[in-house]
């Protein structure tokens, strides 16, 4: 027998909110591109959006925790790729079409069990053919527990 999803099969890349008259997308609309998607069913959202930073949050769950009962390393990840990659969306140079995940490395230097973990994102390095952001993520206590780093590859239209 096949295994049949029953779930939504909406794979389509969702676009950027275009920029409001302020400035960029508010951090709601940023949010809401998780919907259905990894951050969402993570509860990541956005609460700061500024040129090259974006702060965002996850509630600690017992969905988010590694068997041992501490926050599973995965969702650290989660949480700090997620504000790192809305935004190298927001910096793309004009005329790119995108950007793809080529490295990432994360360091703990602790962990949580309930409460909220948040995260600092900030773009280090922004070419035409690659961003570097780095992403430091707290407690609810605000202890740093983690220092994430990614290289983003900027993809350009076929000529």
């Amino acid at each position: 027998m096949r295994w049949r999803s029953t779930m939504n099969e909406d794979r389509a890349p969702r676009p950027t909110p275009p920029a409001t008259p302020h400035g960029l997308p508010n951090p709601a609309e940023l949010t809401a591109l998780g919907r259905g998607r990894l951050p969402g069913l993570l509860g990541i959202e956005v609460t700061s959006a500024e040129t090259g930073r974006i702060d965002a949050q996850m509630q600690v769950t017992p969905q988010v925790l590694a068997p041992n009962g501490y926050l599973h390393a995965a969702s650290v990840v989660a949480l700090a790729d997620t504000a790192c990659g809305l935004g190298c969306r927001l910096a793309l140079p004009s005329g790119a079409s995108g950007f793809t995940t080529v490295e990432q490395k994360t360091s703990y230097l602790g962990t949580a069990r309930s409460g909220v973990v948040r995260t600092v994102a900030v773009l280090v390095h922004g070419g035409r053919r690659t961003q570097v952001w780095d992403a430091e993520v707290f407690d609810d206590a605000g202890k740093r527990i983690a220092l994430f780093r990614c290289t983003q590859l900027v993809l350009w239209p076929e000529p």
